[in-house]
C-alpha cells in the first residue's frame, strides 16, 4: 500500500499526532503502523492515568502551557466522547515545617501556570479531605484528574479512522529507506517518498 503519511506505532502519542494531522490535512493519505494486534497495547494502557494539572513546570515554559491546556482539552474531549474520568484532584502535603515553604512557593508557581482553583490547607482541611492523611499544611489541586487513558487512545483511533485513515495492526516496521527518485513536491511540501518496511 501507498500512503502520503505513515505514522509508526499507535500509542497514544502516535494516534493523537495522526488523528491531529488528518484534521489538518485531509486530502492526504494517512496510515499508522503497529506491530502489536490492538492500538495502545503497552504503555498507554499501563499508566498512572493521571490527568495532571499543570503546578510543576517552570512558569511560562511550553511545558507549562501546554499541560494545562492539554488538561483543559482531555476534560472536554472525555465529556464530547463520554470517556468516564474522575476529577479527584490531589493534595500535595507538607509533613515537616521545613517542607512548607517549598509547597508555598510550588502553589506560587501554580498560580503563575494559571492552575484553576489551586489552594493552601491547614491540618484541619487535609483531614476533612483525607481522613487518614496526615500534614501541617497542603497544596489542594482540585483539578487533577484520573482517566484510563487507553480508552482515550482507541477513541483516538476511531476518530482517525472516521476520518479516512488506516491504522495496520501486527505490522511491526523493521526498516526504512529513502526512494531511490523523489516524486515533484507536492502541495503540502512533501518531496521525498519513504519505503517502510516489515518483517512479513
Amino acid at each position: 500500500s501507498s500512503f502520503d503519511v505513515a505514522v509508526v506505532g499507535a500509542g497514544i502519542v502516535g494516534l493523537a499526532a495522526a488523528r491531529e494531522l488528518i484534521q489538518r490535512h485531509p486530502s492526504l493519505a494517512f496510515a499508522v503502523l503497529e506491530k502489536e494486534q490492538e492500538p495502545a497495547h503497552h504503555q498507554s494502557g499501563h499508566n498512572s492515568g493521571v490527568i495532571h494539572s499543570g503546578i510543576y513546570y517552570t512558569p511560562g515554559s511550553l511545558k507549562a502551557k501546554l499541560c494545562v491546556q492539554g488538561a483543559a482539552l482531555c476534560y472536554k474531549y472525555c465529556d464530547q466522547k463520554g470517556i468516564p474520568y474522575k476529577q479527584c484532584g490531589k493534595l500535595i502535603v507538607a509533613v515537616e515545617h521545613d517542607e512548607i515553604p517549598r509547597l508555598k512557593a510550588l502553589y506560587e508557581r501554580g498560580l503563575q501556570n494559571n492552575v484553576p482553583g489551586l489552594k493552601l490547607i491547614g491540618a484541619k482541611e487535609i483531614q476533612e479531605k483525607e481522613p487518614f492523611c496526615r500534614g501541617l499544611m497542603a497544596l489542594d489541586s482540585p483539578y487533577t484528574g484520573i482517566v484510563d487513558y487507553k480508552q482515550v487512545a482507541q477513541s483516538y483511533a476511531r476518530d482517525f479512522q472516521e476520518a479516512g485513515g488506516t491504522i495496520l495492526t501486527d505490522f511491526e516496521v523493521t526498516d526504512m529507506e529513502m526512494a531511490k527518485e523523489s516524486s515533484p513536491e507536492s502541495e503540502d511540501g512533501l518531496k521525498y517518498p519513504v519505503i517502510v518496511r516489515n518483517k512479513k
